[in-house]
């Protein structure tokens, strides 16, 4: 986790969140006076989602490619993890309270039942959970101190692994808790976490493809014969 630094000015908080734009951070509640409260109250309004770091709620960015990539690997996750019973899937709302005083909200994150407390889905609006995986989804505002600071806290929590989504370069980076060096994964490669998830599979050209999916013109829906 992140060393605690004296917070003085504007700049100090920003650096202390990752050098993020001053646009993610609310001032309303007051930064550092945030609580749990503030959070499930802006979140539930489905405005901005945020996260509750230091007391302070930092919106996160997610537009609509974002959003596709997400819904995709929640999709892919799911699907293997039921059919195998191996735990639960959770999204870009999926508040978690990672450790004392820090929410997290990954934009996909995996869940083996094993790490579940009674092997159920949690009740509560922000439950204590760390997950097996959590995937976040690069937007063009997150810096790579904002990243790396969640990286260290996800595993300090017990994640064994993070996933760096990245649509421009369409890589994925895997940070392995176990390993020191992360590994860069694009093209045609494959993706394999017999770890977490047994067995599961797939190629980062099955997900990055759908980012140039598109539909049928308007002559294709005329000329198709009606049944």
């Amino acid at each position: 986790m992140a060393v605690a630094t004296e917070i003085i000015t504007a700049q100090d908080l920003l650096d202390s969140l990752g050098g993020i734009p001053p646009a993610r951070v609310l001032m309303r509640p007051a930064p550092g006076t945030a609580t749990e409260a503030d959070l499930i109250a802006i979140n539930q309004g489905k405005k901005v989602i945020c996260e509750l770091v230091d007391g302070v709620l930092v919106e996160k960015p997610m537009g609509i490619r974002e959003s596709l990539l997400a819904a995709a690997l929640i999709a892919l996750i799911q699907r293997f993890a039921d059919a195998h019973k191996l735990g639960f899937v959770t999204g870009e709302a999926g508040t978690m309270r990672v450790m004392p005083g820090l929410v997290r909200v990954p934009d996909v994150a995996f869940m083996a039942w094993g790490r579940v407390p009674g092997n159920r889905v949690p009740t509560q609006p922000i439950p204590d959970l760390s997950p097996d995986l959590a995937i976040e989804v690069l937007s063009v505002s997150n810096t790579k101190a904002e990243m790396e600071r969640k990286i260290g806290e996800y595993f300090e929590s017990g994640t064994a692994f993070v996933w760096l989504v990245d649509p421009k370069t369409r890589t994925i980076t895997i940070h392995d808790r176990d390993e020191s060096e992360a590994r860069v994964y694009g093209g045609s490669d494959a993706i394999v976490l017999n770890k977490v998830l047994p067995g599961f599979r797939f190629t980062l050209n099955e997900l990055f493809d759908r980012l140039d999916a598109q539909g049928a013109s308007n002559e294709e829906h005329e000329e198709r014969p009606s049944s």
